[in-house]
């Protein structure tokens, strides 16, 4: 191994990730949209009944993408508690933001770098 000591995480720095407030840029539409979050603990994710007796597929990727989306936005709600004066998006503004700046920010926040023309294609 030939990391660098600065490259590895200890689990002090890992549980850390949990109070401290991340600052994250998101480009929507030519322009810049700063967001803040914090990492969640298990005690603090939303919970969802599992469930395995999915009708469909499109049924199925409903069911997660409502468990992700609760999940994004309460890591946002947590570093807005932790931080008011930075909040720019709230969870009322939240439900308002057109779908596609709220992928966005939930792929910036999960650490998916994809762009989003590519969900979007014609094929």
């Amino acid at each position: 191994m030939s990391e660098k000591k600065d490259d590895l995480w200890t689990i002090e720095g890992l549980i850390a990730l949990t109070d401290k407030v991340q600052s994250e840029e998101v480009e929507f539409r030519g322009k810049i949209l700063p967001i803040q979050f914090c990492e969640l603990t298990e005690e603090e994710e939303p919970t969802g009944q599992f469930r395995e007796d999915f009708e469909s597929e499109e049924e199925k990727m409903a069911f997660y993408q409502e468990i992700g989306t609760a999940r994004v936005l309460k890591m946002i709600t947590k570093a807005n508690e932790k931080v008011p004066e930075g909040t720019l998006v709230s969870e009322e503004a939240w439900k308002k933001l057109p779908t596609t700046l709220r992928y966005a920010i939930a792929n910036k926040i999960m650490g998916i770098n994809v762009e989003l023309r590519e969900n979007f294609t014609m094929g």
